[in-house]
């Protein structure tokens, strides 16, 4: 069964929340784990591609954007569906719940103070729900967002 941690966070800045999902990011890649960075345009995903390299100096994860011929990285990031090998962990950058996501061992959502995010947050809690998976909501206003993550 699949596991969705809805982490809740403090701002309203969109670039605080791809940061704190980079740090995720990272401590699974650290624990050995692969990662799919699911985003909702090809731009998107782009710009993660950028982010994991700057987000945090000395910080070095591997990764890859999905379409290219050999998918070796530990972290594939894309805008389509996830490579038919991946089942560790989604990382779900999107804004509707991502096809294959129940083939994840975890999926982790990130929801902040904006209202449109809080909203589409709300309706992939009620899918992930109704189809049966398990579901935690860790409440970040008082802590380093990725803090809790894999532990």
């Amino acid at each position: 069964m699949t596991r969705i941690d809805f982490y809740v966070l403090p701002s309203h800045d969109p670039h605080a929340r791809r940061v704190t999902a980079c740090k995720l990011i990272e401590k699974a890649y650290r624990r050995g784990h692969t990662v799919y960075l699911k985003t909702d345009t090809e731009e998107e995903a782009r710009q993660f591609d950028d982010l994991l390299w700057t987000f945090r100096q000395g910080s070095f994860i591997p990764h890859e954007l999905a379409g290219l011929p050999e998918l070796e990285a530990p972290v594939i990031i894309g805008y389509l569906p996830p490579p038919e090998g991946m089942r560790e962990v989604m990382v779900n950058m999107g804004s509707s719940v991502p096809e294959g996501y129940n083939r994840f061992a975890r999926v982790a959502e990130f929801i902040d103070e904006d209202e449109a995010v809080k909203l589409k947050g709300r309706v992939r809690y009620k899918i992930y729900k109704d189809n049966g998976c398990q579901i935690q909501t860790h409440d970040m206003k008082n802590s380093d967002g990725a803090k809790h993550a894999y532990d």
